[in-house]
């Protein structure tokens, strides 16, 4: 009999080499498991957030058992009483002496085989349960929205909180069901309870009870599935109008259908049961049964719904579907805040500047010219005086008073980039024990330049500085402005402060000192309370297993008082403390009472707020500065967010503290009460320094912006034709390229405010056309968000940025000739935030223009701004500064008062006219003597001296010198032009040009 095996035995030598690897590959994976849960322990130890391990860890381990646990006893029950309700005589036929081999081979085992099905299942649901965590605690610890739904009249918290657990269940009962089914049909087929072939019946009356009651319990599933379908009708896309939510088809057609469909299904389960035993024990009127249900299905829940729709509601969609796109409209607007968002009309209907301009104080002194994206390799090259400093690829925007003045700041942290190490510096002690932190928050004000084209700089100096580039005193000080944590800062980016003993000498690299900044250097130890005790032997082993590096037992770096300091990014640092929150991409540093704080913006989402419009964040909130300072979001699909948490990480210690900013958000206070209920400090005690810093989030604003560009419209008639939609143009300077204008913050005032607010802003345009169609921005307002519309009229002749920047820059001659003279094979132009601006009833906008030479270590300095009024094009100009620019719109617009066409800008160096002084129509009939070529060679010889000065001055690497040596070139080109003018009888010494209206 031995030798009839169907399967050979494996050798003892063969059990024990297998039964090792598999020990070493279990050993080697709970070690990491173990390592991994110990180091995350310690670290949330450190911030004091272990209420979050814990919670989360006891969670997941609760659902993996449960349901591991569920569904191992669902399916191994069924297997283990198909087995035991196999028949004692089994016919003789060809199939089961097929049979008889496998039956010898799983037979003296088939308990350990049955427990191995079991277990295999049950591992895999736990896995699936665990990853719904978060469901769960939702499901455990929400409440109510104090909102009902329009349909049922439920509470909208059911729908957030209950529903998509309620429907996890069901799947995973489903799944059981189905495993269940398919394990005993085949344990009764290898045992003989179900036969293929051979008279008599092809089932036995046990396996055809058992297996009858599983497709009844499957029936009653789909019973269940069918109501629970009903409220996640709400849920659902509505394809005919383009909104979310059960439109007319579904309210009167599906929905009564799925009622009925539920019934039916429960007719039909106990139809099984009886027909399969009770009554006459056979399979016909069974199959019957799922046969009508299957029709039903068909019939009622698919072909009634359809002919409704196409033969009712197409026809007349407008009218059917009003009351549920008003449903989505109002749902929309009330699950992304956007129902309190002020509406105004803002007629823009001033096209000529008006003399206010020279006088406003409220928005033409605080216009912001520097751009955070463009000067950060500025920042980089004038205030990193160590190679391994940097400011990232895009600097924040912040606002501060100083001296009694609030405005904006463009703010940046010289941080260590690791990156940026030399081969020397990037060994194992100077990368993680002597260069372990940056120093200093850097600011600059928005709207000033010197130095030919630089910031003013006003904070976080380091060595010496040029008295006329900054300013003479720190006026943002910062007691502690050493950067351990920041956003130039990866996961492997750990470092290990500390020394052996007060009289030992620092280790860690602080700062540059000195005259020069050269010569000799600063050194610090690090006394924070922050960071993870690694001095003991047991720690040390711990983290060398875990970093994977010898180091950490062999370097006497490595001492008693060593911590260890990783998760040292601001946003992946609130990410893990947080894990509920959906994080903005944009943190941003702010010096709150002497210590430089991170601020996070943290959301509270979901994915199931009936009627409300499903929006994918990552699409949503991805434009120009996506992975450029700005992180990309996931791929997370909402339909309700809040900005309900403020998060600070300590840019010296990194204590992370989550504050509550929304009070009124109940899946926030789920996410408290989750977690033991403090966890979320009450707004109350945010302090006031740090409120001052609070900005409206960027993508918060994205995501409402874009939806405002549909859901402003509120009339369901209106919202269906479609024709009142708005939409975010592309990037004024590269429209082609498909990417989408960022907002941009500014402090400043707009129409119906009564002061100049912190805000962030963007433009849209009508649907389908370039034409200015209104202006949203969001700011706060006694703490509370504010979004307002500015609604220009629907024909209005107000130009968008895309047509101001094209129209700026390429259809005035005079300016497209200065542009060109900033560009050459040497620099090139680059082009700031183009700014709309409300003011004195109509439209400013200002554009900076930066030149950047093509030299190695070159960086953009402000040269030029463009402005321009009224609808984009009438009025243009190219001037040194804001001030000069408003003179010469204004002067323009008096011009025009007077009953005289805009003229073109005047070249650098002529004097504007008199004012009150007409301004000749016709060129003057005496045009002054041409210069002699002696003059015009003159000029020539003055403008190569001037590019030989700007050549030599970037090669000295002196930006003071170099500015001057750019205005001095600016005025020889000047003055070539002019002569070149006069010796061609041009008379004014400036190119024709047409008139920007012509």
């Amino acid at each position: 009999m031995r030798s009839s095996s169907p399967l050979p035995r494996m050798s003892r030598r063969g059990r024990v080499t297998i039964g090792v690897l598999v020990g070493v590959f279990v050993l080697f994976t709970l070690l990491g498991w173990g390592v991994q849960a110990w180091t995350d322990w310690l670290w949330f130890s450190e911030v004091d957030y272990t209420a979050v391990f814990r919670g989360v860890l006891v969670t997941r381990l609760l659902l993996f058992l449960a349901a591991a646990l569920a569904m191992a006893a669902i399916v191994g029950g069924n297997l283990w009483l198909a087995q035991r309700l196999r028949p004692r005589i089994r016919p003789h036929s060809p199939e089961q002496a097929t049979l008889e081999r496998y039956r010898m081979l799983l037979g003296p085992r088939l308990g350990l085989w049955i427990a191995a099905a079991a277990a295999i299942v049950g591992l895999f649901a736990g896995l699936s349960a665990q990853s719904r965590w978060n469901q769960w605690l939702l499901f455990l610890h929400g409440g109510n929205f104090g909102v009902q739904d329009p349909e049922f009249g439920v509470d909208v918290g059911f729908y957030v909180f209950q529903l998509p657990f309620w429907r996890f269940l069901l799947g995973l009962g489903f799944t059981a069901v189905v495993l269940a089914l398919i394990g005993a049909l085949a344990v009764h087929y290898l045992f003989g309870g179900v036969r293929l072939q051979g008279v008599g019946d092809r089932m036995s009356n046990a396996a055809r009870a058992h297996l009858s009651t599983l497709v009844a319990v499957f029936v009653l599933l789909k019973a269940v599935a069918y109501v629970l379908d009903r409220r996640a009708m709400l849920l659902e896309y509505n394809d005919g109008v383009g909104v979310y939510g059960a439109g007319y088809a579904d309210i009167n057609a599906l929905l009564p259908a799925k009622e009925i469909l539920a019934y039916i299904s429960v007719v039909v389960a106990i139809a099984i049961i009886i027909f399969s035993n009770a009554w006459m024990r056979n399979l016909v009127w069974p199959g019957i049964s799922l046969a009508l249900l299957g029709v039903s299905a068909v019939a009622i829940g698919g072909i009634y719904p359809w002919a409704v729709q196409t033969f009712e509601v197409k026809p007349s969609a407008r009218d059917k579907e009003a009351p549920y796109i008003e449903r989505s409209i109002q749902a929309t607007r009330a699950s992304f805040g956007l129902e309190n968002a002020e509406t105004s009309a803002y007629a823009a209907s001033n096209l000529n500047p008006p003399e206010s301009l020279a006088t406003d104080t409220s928005v033409i002194s605080n216009v912001r010219l520097l751009d955070p994206q463009l000067v950060s390799e500025t920042y980089t090259q004038l205030q990193q005086v160590r190679g391994f400093y940097d400011f990232g690829p895009k600097l924040d925007i912040d606002r501060y008073t100083v001296d009694g003045e609030t405005q904006d700041y463009v703010v940046g942290v010289r941080e260590i980039n690791y990156g940026e190490l030399t081969a020397q510096q990037s060994n194992w002690i100077n990368r993680h024990t002597v260069y372990t932190h940056g120093y200093g928050l850097v600011a600059a004000p928005a709207n000033r330049v010197v130095c030919g084209g630089q910031p003013f700089f006003i904070s976080g100096f380091l060595g010496e500085r040029s008295q006329s580039c900054a300013s003479p005193a720190d006026q943002i000080p910062a007691s502690q402005p050493r950067i351990y944590y920041g956003e130039r800062m990866d996961d492997g980016d750990y470092a290990i402060v500390g020394k052996p003993n007060p009289d030992a000498n620092p280790a860690e690299f602080d700062r540059p000192a000195g005259e020069s900044g050269e010569g000799r250097e600063s050194y610090y130890t690090y006394t924070g309370s922050g960071g993870v005790d690694v001095g003991s032997f047991s720690r040390r082993l711990l983290y060398a297993i875990k970093e994977q590096e010898a180091n950490f037992l062999l370097s006497e770096a490595v001492n008693e008082n060593s911590k260890l300091l990783y998760v040292r990014n601001p946003r992946d640092r609130v990410e893990k403390v947080a894990p509920f929150l959906t994080l903005d991409g944009d943190p941003y540093p702010a010096v709150v009472d002497g210590r430089v704080q991170w601020i996070v913006d943290g959301y509270t989402t979901s994915a199931t707020y009936p009627y409300a419009e499903r929006v994918n964040l990552q699409q949503e909130t991805t434009d120009e500065l996506t992975g450029r300072g700005t992180i990309q979001l996931a791929r997370e699909n909402v339909n309700y967010i809040r900005n309900s948490v403020k998060a600070t990480v300590d840019a010296y210690d990194g204590t992370v503290t989550l504050y509550e900013f929304d009070e009124n958000d109940p899946v926030l206070k789920a996410w408290n009460k989750a977690f033991g209920g403090d966890l979320i400090k009450p707004r109350a005690e945010i302090p006031p320094a740090l409120v001052e810093h609070f900005r409206y989030p960027a993508d918060l604003f994205k995501v409402q912006r874009n939806l405002l560009t549909r859901f402003h419209v509120t009339a369901p008639g209106d919202f269906y034709s479609g024709q009142d939609f708005w939409q975010v143009p592309n990037v004024p300077d590269a429209p082609d390229s498909g990417v989408k204008q960022p907002p941009y913050y500014l402090y400043t005032q707009f129409p119906g405010q009564e002061g100049p607010r912190f805000q962030l802003t963007s433009a849209v345009t009508p649907n389908g056309r370039q034409n200015l169609a209104a202006l949203i921005s969001g700011s706060y307002e006694d703490g509370k968000p504010t979004l307002q519309v500015l609604e220009l009229p629907d024909q209005t002749a107000i130009s968008g940025p895309v047509q101001v920047h094209q129209r700026m820059t390429n259809t005035n001659a005079t300016i497209r000739q200065q542009l060109n003279l900033l560009s050459s094979n040497q620099a090139q132009v680059q082009y700031g935030n183009l700014l709309s601006l409300p003011v004195g009833d109509g439209m400013l906008y200002v554009e900076p223009v930066y030149v950047k030479s093509n030299q190695q270590d070159a960086f953009p300095l402000l040269q030029k701004v463009l402005m321009s009024y009224g609808d984009g094009g009438s009025y243009v100009v190219l001037a040194d500064n804001v001030a000069d620019g408003i003179k010469q719109l204004v002067e323009q617009g008096k011009q025009a008062a007077a009953g005289n066409p805009p003229p073109p800008p005047p070249v650098e160096g002529e004097e504007p006219p008199v004012e009150g002084e007409e301004p000749p129509t016709t060129p003057s009939p005496t045009p002054p003597a041409p210069l002699a070529p002696v003059e015009l060679s003159a000029a020539a010889d003055q403008v190569r001296a001037a590019i030989t000065e700007v050549r030599a001055a970037q090669a000295s690497g002196d930006f003071e010198r170099y500015g001057r040596a750019l205005k001095a070139l600016d005025d020889a080109l000047t003055a070539f032009q002019q002569a070149q003018g006069a010796d061609a009888g041009g008379g004014n010494g400036a190119p024709a040009s047409p008139s920007p209206t012509g």
